[in-house]
């Protein structure tokens, strides 16, 4: 089991940066951001853009996989995007990880006056994404068009430093997601349900495993080739509220087969509420077992 944990875009660095160089040295897998324009409740707060934050996580640490969890086309074009990728992962040195999600609705489209898109449109659009984001950065003089995208000779060189190109992490938990998931992702990472309890949320979550499994199958890929990503803290209860918490939520996504969690870094209020005194509890007692499972 790998875990990972989310930095909110939040902070003026000279208080975010101790927070990315302490994900490393805590032991963490991976270390991701938030890509967006604006986020929910916060929305009225700091916020800062995920790629320059990424760019300046990459300077301070040095062995961490770093990520978006995730972007999404609600305000993003590919062909532009493509050149950010590529230089952020020229800066990691390939430790750049693409969390790549559908994008709903909210502020990052409000903000920019866009009629809202109907959710067979937004999956269209997403699968456009993907799918040329995907050719932009293998191939140079590309060219791609569909109904949200068009691209005309893009070049990228000099392409990625990971080769055929960056990982991608697929956010799905619908069927059309899913499949698109299964064609070009590294990894497929879903939040579970919407649910009440904890228990009514883990059974959701392992009812997407099985569907995640069919399509996998109907692909033909093989499942180990695809790592399994989950959000823990999309259930009702935060995973660090408590050292024991984590552990338990850590242990049930094991048994459902996932091979890597996600974490919140704690907040002092608001959106993942918590104590950094739970999180160096977890660093120092849990999180080397999980690393010795490995």
């Amino acid at each position: 089991m790998r875990v990972g944990i989310v930095i909110l875009p939040e902070d003026r660095w000279w208080a975010a940066e101790p927070k990315w160089r302490a994900a490393e040295e805590y032991g963490f897998d991976h270390a991701w951001t938030y890509d967006h324009l604006g986020w929910r409740t916060l929305v009225d707060g700091p916020w800062f853009a995920a790629v320059p934050t990424l760019t300046a996580a990459a300077m301070v640490t040095s062995t961490i996989r770093l990520g978006t969890f995730v972007a999404s086309p609600n305000f993003r074009h590919p062909v532009p995007f493509t050149r950010e990728l590529i230089t952020l992962d020229d800066v990691a040195d390939g430790r750049l990880v693409l969390g790549i999600g559908a994008g709903g609705l909210g502020y990052d489209t409000g903000v920019l006056g866009e009629a809202e898109l109907t959710p067979r449109q937004r999956s269209d659009r997403f699968a456009e994404f993907v799918e040329a984001l995907d050719g932009l950065l293998i191939t140079d003089k590309f060219d791609y068009t569909g109904t949200y995208y068009t691209a005309r000779g893009a070049r990228n060189l000099p392409g990625c430093v990971q080769r055929p190109r960056i990982p991608f992490l697929i956010a799905a938990n619908g069927p059309r997601a899913m499949k698109v998931a299964a064609t070009y992702g590294g990894g497929w990472v879903t939040t579970g349900p919407k649910a009440e309890t904890l228990d009514e949320w883990w059974r959701g979550v392992a009812e997407l495993s099985r569907r995640f499994d069919q399509v996998l199958d109907g692909s033909g890929r093989a499942g180990e080739e695809v790592h399994r990503y989950l959000s823990l803290d999309s259930a009702p209860v935060f995973s660090l509220v408590s050292k024991q918490a984590f552990t338990d939520a850590a242990g049930r996504a094991a048994e459902l087969g996932f091979t890597d969690v996600v974490v919140h870094w704690p907040r002092s209020s608001g959106p993942y509420a918590g104590r950094e005194s739970v999180l160096e509890d977890v660093v120092t007692d849990v999180l080397p077992g999980l690393r010795a499972a490995q």
